[in-house]
């Protein structure tokens, strides 16, 4: 490694492993992580903040700010209402729906961050009417069934998850390719959306296990109040304009932020200054921000370019091995997850896609769609900022949502990644 990568290199290394072995309260790693890159100028003042400037810092906020006002008016609790007839009866069918549910939205919901923003409060009012108390096992399985369901099935939908357009987009740079969201999904939807999401679902009723209590059906339901009313407005605009974001060109993080600030107007709005100063996350607004500047960091010194380059050479391809080929890859995609995590997966395996099939043998369009297994699957928390922003919005313990990536990505290593071969085997990708 070049001694100008090694400041950064010591620095990344000593930040991940703070956060994955949560020696320290993650917003303070954060912080320290920000206070030694510019103290010891390992980058730009403008790339290691970069995180602030980003369109998901701020859909984060936002949706803490939305997820506040839906529990003040009573929103929330409204919608978990009408959610629990259909959930209600045990605690599989709980989590299982709730794991559907999230999986059903990212079809009409591009953004992760939204589709977290708007479920968790219904959630959470859900497991209280279930009498699932803040810091039980079932209510931090809801939280996860969120968080996990949200960001690990939508990356078999092209365009509901932030690395898969950043693999189209890289893709169509480097190479002219364009993905088409029908084969995209037969090829992804059936390993990595319905057997991981049983999967999920299976293991989440083990490991967090719960007996809801029945929940009572309500006779009568009052009408919506003037303030419900008009949250409930201001919501099916944002979605709409969510939903809507490739035709009229604003991000969904502006749409979440206008939408926030409506939220925080006197009169107009729901929420108080005490209010938004009490309820907002700011830790995890913290580390989110760290998380994004620390991936750009290495990118913008060549750090990730050099890691890339060195795990490329130890890389055992052989094109008489296809199923060591793949698993190879998807193996190589799990560690740049380390370092530049989920976003930046596909921004640095990519442009390496062509050497890869040169040397394993196998297409261009399938080592480039086998990426989506490993940047799909975190194997620590911090790798996809959307878990991050559940695990803080849910009040799940971070050796929770720990234990329960590592359960998943093992299964990945062992059911999925062989599954997922003999799938691109049988539709003729291998």
């Amino acid at each position: 490694m070049e001694h100008g990568l090694l400041p950064a290199a010591i620095l990344v290394t000593v930040t991940i492993v703070l956060w994955a072995t949560a020696r320290l309260p993650e917003y303070l790693v954060a912080l320290l992580f920000f206070a030694a890159a510019a103290i010891l100028h390992v980058a730009p003042v403008d790339v290691i903040f970069s995180g602030f400037a980003s369109a998901a810092f701020w859909l984060v906020l936002s949706g803490f700010v939305l997820g506040l006002a839906i529990r003040k008016v009573g929103l929330a609790d409204r919608m978990a209402g009408a959610l629990s007839a259909s959930l209600d009866g045990s605690w599989p069918r709980m989590v299982g729906g709730v794991i559907l549910l999230t999986y059903g939205l990212a079809f009409v919901m591009p953004s992760n961050m939204g589709r977290i923003a708007l479920l968790m409060p219904i959630i959470m009012a859900l497991a209280d009417r279930a009498g699932l108390a803040e810091g039980s096992r079932g209510r931090v399985g809801l939280a996860l069934a969120v968080g996990m369901g949200t960001y690990q099935l939508s990356a078999s939908i092209l365009p509901a998850n932030v690395p898969n357009l950043v693999m189209a987009g890289a893709a169509e740079q480097a190479y002219g390719l364009h993905f088409a969201y029908l084969s995209y999904f037969f090829l992804h939807a059936p390993v990595l959306g319905l057997v991981k999401g049983l999967a999920l679902l299976a293991t989440i009723c083990v490991m967090f296990p719960a007996k809801p209590q029945t929940i009572a059906a309500v006779a009568t339901r009052k009408p919506l109040s003037a303030a419900e009313k008009r949250l409930s407005l201001l919501l099916v605009l944002t979605l709409l304009l969510w939903m809507t974001d490739t035709v009229h060109g604003i991000s969904p993080a502006w749409v979440g932020l206008a939408a926030a600030c409506i939220c925080l107007l006197p009169r107009v709005g729901f929420l108080t200054g005490d209010e938004f100063a009490s309820g907002v996350n700011v830790r995890t607004c913290l580390y989110v921000a760290a998380i994004l500047g620390l991936a750009a960091l290495v990118t913008a010194t060549g750090l990730g370019h050099a890691i890339g380059g060195w795990l490329l050479a130890l890389l055992p391809l052989d094109p008489a091995q296809p199923l060591r080929n793949f698993a190879a890859l998807a193996g190589l995609t799990s560690v740049l997850n380390f370092v530049v995590t989920a976003n930046g997966v596909p921004a640095l395996y990519t442009p390496l896609a062509q050497s890869l099939a040169d040397g394993s043998g196998m297409t261009l369009l399938t080592v480039l769609m086998i990426q989506v297994i490993g940047y799909a699957t975190p194997v620590l928390p911090y790798q996809a900022a959307p878990l991050v922003v559940a695990m803080g919005m849910g009040k799940v313990a971070p050796r929770d949502g720990l234990k329960l990536c590592l359960v998943i990505a093992a299964f990945t290593a062992i059911v999925i990644v062989p599954l997922d071969y003999a799938w691109f085997k049988l539709l003729g990708w291998i």
